[in-house]
């Protein structure tokens, strides 16, 4: 057994350090004073002190008696096929002490164990951690394993002990898939309210030999029905070449006991997250659908937990997510959802450095447990494993707690529903039934031609200020969208509903509007065809939303180099990362010539009005002093040359920007902003971003 240093940094609001072990009231029957917010965290692992090279991937656990355990895979080199540990430390005292840590697996062969799951019984008190034996062939030599070995141990001591492990890999035979490879969680799998464990696990076939579109890569299930003596396969979601691929995944019950599998598609660039839903307690799934909900961020391990609520709970319904929210990994975010998932109302960065694997857990004062890994210099392996530890009013700055709540009311109006009927000017609309719809379906809207319209009526029960929230549907050949409530135009009027990658669900937040009691109507017209060349609408649900506090809404498009929305127009634009700076996960450069060779940034902007445009590149020696961006905006064309030797403005999410100025832009697809090679030196080509003004 070794033993390593805890360091720590607290950041305490209007609390003493020391309070934070304080019990907190149980955020279903909070009484009393507010409690004052709260962040401390503490470092578990730190390979610049530690032994290790790396610890990467982890689980986290908080047991009935609110002992939490962290279990990281402990690298001996940074590498996903390599020799692994499993290690293991505990706290007994709220996350404020930690013990030494203990080896649960130790790779004295080279072994490669790997994504440690836990999933605990609340009824036994029992905790089963699953994990893998990973193996690479002979003839492969890149950093991913081919096979695995699925186990499952268990302890009942809170995890000071544990039992021999299992092995489980047969439950994965009758598949088709020549899946070779099984990786539970990571992270965390769940308890169902009727006492059913369930645990997701991602499969793929073997690496050596098979191109990248032949491994099949999919998600399943194992779950107990009897506290974990015996365990099954649950099948596997449906895989097919229009619906994302998936992988590494968080499963969380919702208030209608339906189960949804929340996963990730990709890495690399920035990825929506995917989802599919369950009706039998995880055993079959729903095709998958891509996810806006939280945004586009880094292709990354998240995890999604049930915070409070649930079904047959009278406690407000909340769900936690924690991602690096960026392009690449960086800035850590936890954000709270009120609506089962689909949108993120409130959010809060832990730490704007870099950031990798997350998991989150709750213990019962309410404190949020968010275990992640952070800092250092690789793109794909943290320095440390921390542990954050804080509380609802930290993360929602003051905006909800388990005393007041939210104080936020949803009236839902289903756009997949027939009735009440929608009125169609010209084309046909069909109801499609989706298990990720909110409804469980959607309007599929085709319009015969641009001006074609569907329009569906809403009744306001009580007049005030209400937020209009959109969740619709994004498919490859969807239009641009015209949007009017009552014959008004809202802030957000404009929508491409072009999908990038695969069809999936995005939401927007309209606008903020007095409503009076009765009948209103919101009106969607065909504008013109989308990114894609598209006309196609899909709708699934109008909310109307009552809070005293906004939401947190970032009013900026951003389009990267690679990304939807970006061309090379002409010429040849080689991909590098080489300096750093830029945004996202690489830029593009071309040699100083005539302005033969150009690349273009095409936005889907939310509505008619002034822009700030900013553009970023990694500066440097051999950078053009007169790299010339061409805006195209409403009032015309504006060249603006930009010194790409100097540096500009650096953001968390990455990528360091300079403004080109604010321009009038008509809302939809129409601007754009135009680079080339006539420059006196190298121009880098990487993001544009679109910053709306505030309204007057």
């Amino acid at each position: 057994m070794t033993s390593s240093p805890i360091s720590r940094r607290t950041f305490t609001l209007g609390l003493a350090a020391g309070a934070a072990a304080v019990a907190l009231p149980s955020p279903a029957s909070a009484s009393g004073p507010p409690a004052a917010p709260f962040f401390e965290e503490n470092t578990l692992w730190d390979s610049a002190v530690d032994p290790l090279s790396s610890y990467f991937v982890h689980g986290l656990a908080v047991l009935p008696d609110d002992t939490i355990l962290v279990c990281v895979e402990g690298r001996h080199e940074t590498c996903d096929a390599g020799p692994h540990d499993l290690l293991l430390r505990r706290s007994t005292d709220g996350g404020r002490t930690w013990t030494p840590q203990q080896v649960l697996a130790e790779a004295v062969n080279g072994e490669t164990f790997a994504n440690p799951t836990f999933v605990v019984d609340h009824v036994t008190g029992e905790v089963f951690l699953f994990h893998n034996n990973c193996v690479r062939l002979p003839e492969n030599t890149t950093c991913s394993a081919d096979s695995s070995t699925f186990y499952v141990t268990s302890s009942t001591d809170g995890g000071a002990t544990w039992s021999e492990r299992q092995d489980l890999t047969g439950l994965f035979a009758h598949f088709s898939y020549n899946w070779a490879m099984h990786g539970p969680g990571p992270g965390h799998g769940i308890q169902l309210r009727n006492g059913r464990l369930l645990v997701a696990v991602s499969h793929r076939t073997i690496i050596t030999g098979v191109p990248t579109a032949e491994r099949n890569y999919g998600v399943s299930t194992v779950y107990s029905d009897d506290h974990g003596r015996t365990w099954l396969s649950g099948g596997a979601v449906p895989m097919s070449p229009d619906t994302p691929t998936v992988g590494e995944a968080r499963v969380v019950e919702r208030a209608d006991g339906t189960i949804v599998m929340n996963s990730r598609p990709g890495s690399g660039q920035d990825w929506p997250r995917s989802i599919s839903v369950s009706d039998d307690g995880g055993i079959t799934w729903s095709p998958t659908r891509n996810d806006n909900g939280a945004g586009l961020f880094n292709g990354c391990d998240a995890s999604l937990i049930r915070y409070t609520g649930g079904p047959r709970s009278r406690d407000v319904d909340r769900m936690l997510f924690s991602r690096p929210d960026a392009p690449m990994r960086w800035n850590m975010t936890v954000s709270v959802s009120y609506d089962e998932g689909n949108s993120f109302r409130y959010s809060r960065v832990v730490n704007p450095g870099r950031s990798y694997y997350s998991d989150l857990a709750r213990m019962s004062d309410g404190t949020i447990v968010l275990a992640y890994g952070c800092d250092g210099d690789l793109d794909g392996s943290p320095r440390r494993l921390a542990v954050a530890r804080f509380n609802l009013e930290w993360l929602t700055q003051g905006r909800d707690t388990p005393r007041s709540g939210p104080r936020l009311t949803e009236d839902a109006h289903d756009l997949g529903c027939p009735a009440p009927r929608a009125r169609v000017s010209g084309g046909t609309v069909s109801f499609v039934k989706e298990a990720t719809a909110r409804g469980g379906a959607r309007a599929a809207y085709t319009p015969a031609a641009t001006g074609d319209f569907i329009e569906y009526p809403f009744v306001v029960g009580r007049g005030g200020e209400y937020e209009l929230w959109l969740r619709y549907f994004r498919t490859l050949d969807g239009g641009v969208v015209r949007i009017t409530v009552d014959g008004q135009t809202p802030r957000v009027s404009t929508l491409d509903m072009t999908a990038w990658r695969n069809n999936g669900y995005d939401v927007a937040r309209l606008d903020q509007l007095r409503l009076r009691p009765g009948r209103h109507t919101i009106r969607f017209t065909l504008a013109g065809p989308g990114r894609g060349g598209g006309t196609a609408i899909g709708l699934d649900e109008l909310s109307l939303v009552q809070a005293p506090t906004p939401a947190d809404v970032r009013e900026e498009i951003t389009v990267d180099n690679g990304n939807f929305g970006f061309q090379v127009v002409s010429g040849t634009w080689p991909s590098s990362r080489g300096v750093a700076g830029y945004y996202g996960f690489n830029y593009l450069s071309h040699a100083a010539g005539t302005g033969a060779s150009a690349v273009r940034w095409w936005p889907a902007l939310p509505g008619d009005d002034r822009y700030e445009v900013l553009v970023s590149y990694s500066p440097g020696t051999n950078r053009a002093t007169n790299a010339t961006y061409t805006v195209n905006h409403a009032d015309g064309s504006t060249p603006v040359a930009v010194n790409q030797k100097l540096a500009g403005t650096p953001d968390p999410r990455s990528g360091q920007w300079v403004s080109l100025g604010v321009f009038r832009f008509d809302g939809g697809v129409g601007g754009d902003v135009v680079l080339t090679d006539a420059a006196d030196a190298v121009v880098i080509a990487d993001g544009v971003r679109f910053v709306r003004q505030a309204a007057a």
